[in-house]
């Protein structure tokens, strides 16, 4: 009879790595873009003013 518990095993222990893996960079990635800066909602408001911005002038 053949066991099938290493490869399952290794399948979840190496998934696990990618998630986390990806998370870690994605963490890193988003830092050193500058979204956890002081002026990291910048884009959010700026995103909001155009919105205002091009109602206005449909009107």
């Amino acid at each position: 009879m053949t066991d099938y518990t290493y490869p399952s095993v290794y399948l979840a222990y190496f998934f696990f790595a990618l998630m986390a893996g990806l998370a870690v960079y994605f963490c890193v990635r988003s830092a050193r873009d500058g979204y956890w800066g002081e002026h990291a909602e910048d884009p959010k408001y700026t995103v909001f003013d155009d919105d205002e911005h091009n109602e206005r002038s449909a009107s």
